[in-house]
């Protein structure tokens, strides 16, 4: 098993990490690295959503045109977007062109600011719902969701968000570093704990 998942270097990765450039990069850089920048947690938010039904290696690489698109994934400035600005997203083949998950981070977008607003920052709500991963045993089975990510869920669609189940929810916290689901010998498992260990959480 260590031998396929080792790159020609010996490093040993998370299996879904594949032979890609760009998705080995994503793996070893980003993902499950704490994310507490707020337009950094909207636009995780946000391509989760975009990427129901699809492949992340898609979304992955269509990001830097969805930051041109929605401002950088500034909540303030899309909020503001109207049915010009969703007609001009459909129309543009540099992203993922499906109306509802368009009109869904502006929605969201919205959504956002009230969080803000009510509780300080977008940061401050979401690592509030960070679950207790000391009771947590990673046998190599990633679940696709968990009690954490469905409360998050239905808390999110009791404030009106859209695009996030538990599943979205699920990949975003991982996504983000709210647990850390490197299995144990992938090499960025220490590094991305060490970060989680050294990181101040959001408070209000």
């Amino acid at each position: 098993m260590e031998q396929e998942r080792s790159d020609h270097h010996g490093v040993v990765r998370c299996p879904w990490a594949g032979p890609h450039d760009d998705y080995r990069a994503y793996h070893d850089n980003e993902w499950g690295r704490p994310v507490v920048e707020e337009a950094a947690l909207f636009e995780r938010l946000c391509l989760e959503g975009f990427q129901a039904g699809l492949s992340w290696l898609t979304v992955l690489r269509k990001r830097d045109r969805f930051r041109e698109v929605f401002a950088g994934f500034d909540p303030a400035a899309v909020a503001q977007y109207g049915e010009t600005e969703v007609e001009l997203l459909l129309g543009d083949a540099g992203i993922i062109r499906h109306r509802g998950k368009i009109e869904s981070t502006i929605n969201n977008a919205a959504r956002c600011l009230e969080l803000a607003e009510q509780f300080g920052s977008l940061a401050t709500w979401l690592w509030s719902w960070e679950p207790d991963q000391s009771v947590r045993e990673i046998d190599g089975s990633i679940p696709a969701s968990t009690p954490a990510s469905a409360a998050l869920s239905r808390d999110l669609k009791k404030r009106a968000w859209s695009f996030v189940g538990p599943t979205t929810i699920y990949a975003f916290m991982q996504a983000v570093g709210m647990v850390n689901d490197h299995l144990p010998d992938c090499w960025a498992h220490s590094a991305v704990e060490a970060e989680r260990a050294a990181l101040l959480r959001p408070v209000r």
